[in-house]
């Protein structure tokens, strides 16, 4: 699926709100004014309401289905769109890693990294393989006990 838009460059506050909607959704920058996402109904709803708060904003959108005219374009863009994902994952894991011991520091870093890794499923299409590792790294915390 793609969302087609322009945009009046001012006011800036929409197109920054465009833009971060769209970042989390995981949205694929293809072209300037062009984004895409795999046909989901939740995306497809998603892109139709921000079309409609675009042209709310005085711009144009149309959101439009189509598909790849080969197989090596669409494992082009599912691996652009895997490699952000998995870029995410790898900086949980990362944070989790280094999560130090303190019983405090560990819980607050457990909710955080959970939320985090939430969104990031939320995102998460093709089920990237690094996300298995980030969510054990992050229950991991769960797990751990202290001695003293």
């Amino acid at each position: 699926m793609f969302l087609v838009y322009r945009l009046p460059r001012e006011p800036s506050a929409p197109r920054i709100a465009l833009w971060r909607a769209l970042r989390r959704l995981g949205a694929l920058l293809v072209s300037d004014g062009l984004f895409a996402l795999p046909h989901t109904p939740r995306n497809r709803e998603h892109l139709q309401w921000l079309a409609a708060t675009i042209r709310e904003e005085q711009g144009t959108a149309a959101v439009w289905i189509a598909q790849p005219d080969s197989a090596a374009t669409h494992r082009e863009y599912v691996e652009m769109i895997s490699a952000a994902v998995a870029a995410e994952y790898e900086t949980v894991r990362r944070e989790a890693a280094e999560t130090g011991d303190d019983e405090g520091e560990r819980k607050r870093a457990l909710g955080r990294l959970r939320r985090q890794l939430r969104r990031i499923g939320s995102r998460d299409y093709f089920e990237v393989s690094s996300g298995r590792a980030a969510h054990e790294a992050v229950e991991g915390l769960a797990n751990v006990e202290v001695t003293q």
